[in-house]
């Protein structure tokens, strides 16, 4: 483990990360969601939908993660709704019948449900606490900050960086849902470079040992993958307990001769800027890039 590390900028990782999303949690999120739902008659049988909404949130990260795709909410929302009105699910081993499922939804019920869920998730959910001082000293000793997460609804993220305060520290939010693909696809940390403000190197893609550090809790998508694309790692332990987010442990996600180490491990975001020192060549050769502000926030779509 390298005792400290010269980079110009550091991406970190969402769930787990800076905020703790564990069942209990989400499922509070989920019920809130159903409320909302049902104050609008969208949902008539709360028990129901909760348990379908499970359901099919598992089965989405048994059909998409393994393809390194991230889970469309719009499409759970249709198939929960559509299974409220009588559509059984087809057995674990098979695909929905997504268009028949459609059928049965209004798409005015689907951005129902997705700005519920959003709505409910920034109620609900609380950053851990070292979240905003560490973002505040990260930015103010001069590195390049951004949000780099695997997540379904890329709003979400943007309005609860906005409303916890976090936006003048960011260039950046880069979520898995607007790349198309999810950790450890190395496409969406060369995204996240070139939002930094790094020039893309040979064949566009950005130079491996660009100075970037990746800070994550999930080994195969934060470690396996920052480490494939050269980027510096530091590995969060122990965030992973009772949660419904996909897991992985050290080791996990390598190929068979494959040998990947974090540089740093770490078990509270705090500590990571002790740990660092900022290379003041590489970070005056970035681009010039703006922090997010309300405004561009408030003009990107939802995405979904």
């Amino acid at each position: 483990m390298v005792a400290s590390l010269a980079v110009a900028a550091i991406t970190i990782d969402f769930g787990n990360t800076l905020v703790i999303v564990d069942r209990p949690g989400l499922r509070s999120v989920v019920e809130e969601t159903a409320d909302a739902l049902g104050r609008r008659g969208i949902v008539r049988d709360r028990a129901p939908f909760l348990a379908a909404w499970a359901e099919e949130r598992d089965r989405q990260f048994r059909e998409e993660v393994p393809q390194l795709r991230e889970v469309d909410i719009d499409q759970r929302a249709v198939r929960v709704l559509a299974r409220m009105r009588g559509m059984p699910p087809p057995p674990a081993e098979e695909r929905w019948d997504d268009l028949a499922a459609a059928s049965r939804v209004d798409p005015g019920e689907i951005d129902a449900v997705v700005d519920a869920y959003s709505a409910a998730f920034i109620g609900r959910v609380q950053p851990v606490e070292d979240a905003a001082p560490t973002l505040a000293r990260l930015h103010a000793e001069g590195y390049a900050l951004a949000i780099l997460s695997n997540w379904p609804l890329a709003v979400t993220i943007d309005r609860f960086a906005e409303a916890h305060g976090w936006l003048p520290y960011l260039r950046a939010i880069v979520v898995s849902q607007r790349v198309g693909t999810i950790k450890p696809h190395p496409s969406i940390f060369e995204a996240a470079a070139s939002q930094l403000g790094f020039a893309p190197g040979a064949g566009g893609s950005v130079a491996p040992s660009a100075p970037i550090l990746h800070l994550g809790d999930d080994w195969a998508a934060d470690v396996v993958g920052a480490a494939r694309v050269g980027w510096r790692t530091a590995y969060l332990r122990n965030r992973q307990v009772d949660t419904p987010l996909p897991t992985s442990e050290p080791g996990d996600g390598m190929a068979p001769e494959e040998r990947v180490e974090a540089d740093l491990l770490i078990d509270e975001v705090h500590e990571l800027p002790d740990l660092l020192v900022l290379d003041h060549a590489a970070s005056a050769g970035l681009r010039s890039t703006e922090t997010l502000d309300r405004q561009a926030i408030q003009a990107q779509p939802a995405d979904r």
